[in-house]
């Protein structure tokens, strides 16, 4: 199978998981969606009422946001990946509990592996947490930093959601400025060089 098959075959299995209670007041899964060849891929917390609804990760005023920022550096929206640590909408939009992260790391996990992206952006403490556990947002946000994930170091950089940007122009600000990294990786051949370096490093702080 090649990537966008092997995505395929993950979202049917979130479709018909029940490994946690969230499917239960659900109205659609929502796997996630994006370029199986992305370079950079996004991850979330969990799907909101829009998300819900359509299935789609990503799709409401914090959705926007996204697409608002994605466009600031010029990166389309169809040439990432976003998806988010819980697979189901948790009621009233409350925070994802352990075990539902839990549910759902198999899903998660695979597709990073299948994705291969060179970098791994997190948007909120929860996705954060599945790098940089014990960390605090406020403190390592926009910063880039190794970690080994399944046998291969990855570049993964920690931000702000967009949903609390919204609330905050000082956040606003901040993840504006985050987000000028991404192309800066993209574009930048020197990364390569500082990858080597401090490959020795399980965590490095390359910016």
């Amino acid at each position: 199978m090649d990537k966008r098959q092997k995505l395929e075959k993950i979202a049917k299995k979130v479709a018909s998981c029940k490994k946690c209670s969230l499917y239960k007041k659900a109205t659609n899964p929502v796997p996630g969606e994006g370029n199986p060849e992305a370079e950079v891929m996004f991850i979330g917390e969990g799907p909101g009422f829009y998300e819900d609804q359509q299935g789609r990760p990503f799709v409401g005023q914090a959705g926007k946001l996204l697409d608002e920022l994605l466009q600031l550096i010029k990166l389309p929206r169809e040439d990432v990946f976003i998806a988010n640590v819980v697979k189901h909408r948790p009621p009233g939009n409350r925070d994802p509990l352990p075990e539902e992260i839990e549910a759902c790391k198999e899903f998660l996990d695979a597709q990073i592996k299948i994705i291969d992206p060179k970098i791994i952006v997190t948007l909120g403490r929860f996705s954060m947490a599945k790098f940089f556990p014990g960390e605090f947002i406020s403190k390592i946000h926009g910063q880039a930093r190794f970690v080994d994930f399944a046998g291969k170091k990855r570049i993964v950089i920690s931000m702000y959601h967009p949903a609390a940007a919204l609330r905050s122009g000082k956040i606003m600000e901040e993840l504006k400025d985050d987000f000028q990294k991404i192309s800066r990786f993209l574009k930048n051949d020197d990364v390569k060089e500082v990858v080597e370096i401090k490959k020795e490093k399980q965590l490095s702080l390359i910016v």
